[in-house]
């Protein structure tokens, strides 16, 4: 087995444990059962939706977490746990370690997303959870991802690393959205 190998070798599919959404900047979160990704607008109903200015307008379509990071960071600030809404993220999901989807597209439900980035702290995380908030949470901010194909996302479902037939060696970064439309509507679950 060679380090490509590796890389496309993950332990179990992930699952969508909490949604949320922030209809207004710095307003409050709505917890929700599910959610209607668009591959031109992101999460409708989220302040992100429809952007199309600044250096990140698509990149921030959906910003995701790992579940099995909320205890740590709880850690860190003398709580057992947070509540995601705190952390102001979209999607928590349990089971997959969200940094090996780098260059990745995966599924999430009817929705398919490909990997933008890492999702940092900003400053509003010292409000939320007290001094040293912002520090609790670097390194655990879990990625940002853009939406390639877009359906519905719900609490429960799998998330699933697309195999992709069409990739051929190019890293993900390099093709435009009708190759990525492709490989997601051709690829096969790793």
């Amino acid at each position: 087995m060679n380090i490509k190998d590796l890389l496309q070798t993950f332990p179990r599919a992930g699952r969508v444990e909490w949604i949320g959404l922030r209809p207004k900047r710095r307003g409050p979160v709505q917890v929700v059962d599910s959610v209607e990704a668009s591959d031109v607008e992101g999460l409708l109903g989220d302040h992100y939706s429809g952007r199309s200015d600044g250096p990140q307008a698509g990149k921030r379509h959906v910003t995701l977490m790992q579940a099995e990071h909320l205890p740590a960071i709880g850690s860190y600030v003398g709580r057992v746990t947070v509540d995601p809404a705190e952390l102001r993220r979209n999607i928590v999901v349990s089971g997959i370690n969200l940094l090996t989807l780098k260059e990745q597209a995966f599924q999430l439900g009817e929705a398919v997303l490909e990997y933008t980035g890492e999702c940092h702290p900003c400053t509003k995380m010292e409000t939320a959870l007290g001094p040293g908030g912002y520090n609790a949470v670097r390194g655990h901010g879990g990625i940002t991802a853009r939406v390639v194909r877009g359906g519905v996302i719900r609490v429960g479902d799998e998330l699933i690393v697309l195999k992709p037939r069409l990739l051929g060696g190019h890293r993900s970064d390099n093709l435009n959205t009708p190759d990525l439309l492709a490989i997601a509507n051709s690829a096969d679950p790793i």
